[in-house]
């Protein structure tokens, strides 16, 4: 297995994190909780937020060239998913992921 410096494994990491609670946390908690937790914008940045993780995660773990440019936009889409997300209760979990995923991509770009 190639061996990823320790930034991009780091990025990677908790980029998949970020998607497992963005993901996780729409289609359980916030569908469950309702109200402003169930709005389509709410949802559907969470969702983006998720996908965009998980591919940047992938494009990091393959070393490839793209995952660097994808990590500028990752961090970008889960700033705005963690402020969203701050907004409502019990999500505690998500903004923290979301953070330490935008910290951890800004790093690389």
């Amino acid at each position: 297995m190639h061996h990823l410096d320790p930034k991009t494994r780091t990025a990677a990491d908790l980029a998949l994190d970020c998607y497992k609670h963005c993901h996780g946390m729409a289609t359980t908690h916030c569908l469950a909780v309702g109200g402003a937790h169930a709005e389509r914008g709410h949802l559907t940045l969470m969702l983006a937020c998720a996908e965009i993780c998980r591919t940047t995660a992938h494009l990091l773990l393959m070393d490839s060239i793209h995952g660097r440019h994808m990590a500028r936009e990752c961090v970008e889409v889960c700033k705005a998913c963690a402020a969203d997300c701050e907004r409502l209760d019990g999500m505690e979990p998500c903004v923290a992921a979301c953070r330490a995923c935008a910290k951890a991509c800004a790093a690389l770009v």
